[in-house]
């Protein structure tokens, strides 16, 4: 076999098998069939079969005989398809056929998004393939996730708690991960599964410090984020989130260089001058999870508010919702009901005051 780390036209294939006597695959060939080989989900599996059916059409060989009419038409009277027209147009129908599959299951991941996002506020993982999101996601979530130094390790969109859970709680998101020169088709297919960090209020773009093409590899992040439509802006120096929030297709970004447990002392000190306005941490480190949990905590929390609201006890039940959605400062019980001291965003302590007519 010959892999060629470029995307060859379907005519510079065939020339190149037939110049060495080996089966070539290019680039975009060899992404599919490791992201094939990983898909674990429905949705993963469909968004996979689109993406190679969309690189397999142009790419179809004439078959001996494959230019020859099939008979067709009443009484075997007219020309009907060739094997290679017949052949696109089955492909051309099952893409028809899995993007109506995979826009219901999208139609169902959005409402499970907009679901969320009452429950809480949302953090997703963004970064490079193999730069390390997933091991920060099982170190954030206290949850189990497969982990493994190789390419495109996930491809499915994994929500968790935040642990130790914050109130209101904050859910985190685990995305698959990006390389350069990544096939269009891919990056429209995994549109759906992107929509989680196109929705999260705060991306964390994991860069593997270790890797001498990190730069490169951050670029490349963030060029897929805009072809997304996501813009970033550093986290570094922001104290109003919600401020970013209200920038269209705008979102803030905390960049943690990641692996710093496999550089010395002077790499440290040079990636920081570099780049200030990122964490270095390792995610083996017990107190780097607490950094950057408190960084993810201490975000939301910038724009919280304190209110003190009165709960007659025929509402008692709206106590319970506070303690779920509201930090709780301070509870007094009289014989009119209970006074609670919250914080919280703006957003739910409106509809807390709302639910009790204030």
């Amino acid at each position: 076999m010959v892999i060629v780390d470029h995307e060859l036209s379907p005519r510079q294939a065939r020339n190149l098998e037939k110049a060495v006597g080996a089966e070539v695959i290019d680039r975009s060939s060899l992404i599919l069939r490791i992201f094939q080989r990983h898909a674990r989900t429905r949705e993963a599996r469909l968004q996979i079969e689109i993406a190679r059916l969309s690189y397999a059409a142009p790419r179809l060989r004439e078959r001996p005989g494959g230019r020859e009419r099939q008979r067709g038409g009443i009484g075997g009277k007219g020309a009907g398809e060739s094997a290679l027209e017949l052949d696109r147009r089955r492909i051309r129908d099952r893409i028809a056929e899995l993007r109506k599959e995979l826009a219901a299951l999208s139609a169902e991941d959005a409402v499970r998004r907009s679901r969320r996002r009452e429950r809480g506020d949302t953090v997703a993982l963004v970064g490079y393939t193999n730069a390390g999101k997933s091991s920060w996601f099982r170190r954030l979530t206290a949850s189990e996730g497969y982990v493994a130094d190789e390419l495109f390790a996930t491809l499915d969109t994994t929500v968790r708690r935040l642990q130790p859970e914050p109130k209101p709680p904050v859910l985190v998101s685990d995305t698959v991960g990006f390389i350069k020169k990544l096939p269009h088709d891919l990056v429209a297919s995994f549109r759906s599964t992107l929509d989680e960090a196109r929705e999260a209020s705060l991306l964390v773009q994991v860069v593997d410090a270790a890797d001498a093409a990190w730069r490169e590899q951050l670029d490349v992040t963030r060029e897929v984020l805009g072809e997304l439509g996501l813009a970033i802006r550093s986290l570094e120096g922001e104290s109003a989130p919600e401020g970013l929030r209200r920038e269209a297709g705008e979102r803030p970004c905390l960049l943690v260089l990641n692996k710093a447990d496999l550089l010395d002392d002077a790499t440290r000190a040079s990636l920081l001058h570099e780049r200030p306005d990122a964490v270095l941490l390792s995610a083996r480190d017990d107190g780097d999870l607490a950094v950057l949990r408190d960084r993810i905590v201490a975000f939301f929390e910038a724009d919280f508010e304190e209110a003190e609201l009165f709960v007659p006890w025929a509402r008692h039940a709206l106590v319970a919702q506070m303690h779920a959605e509201a930090r709780v400062l301070d509870e007094g019980h009289g014989e009119a009901g209970t006074t609670v001291r919250v914080r919280a965003t703006r957003p739910v302590l409106g509809r807390l005051k709302r639910a009790l007519d204030v």
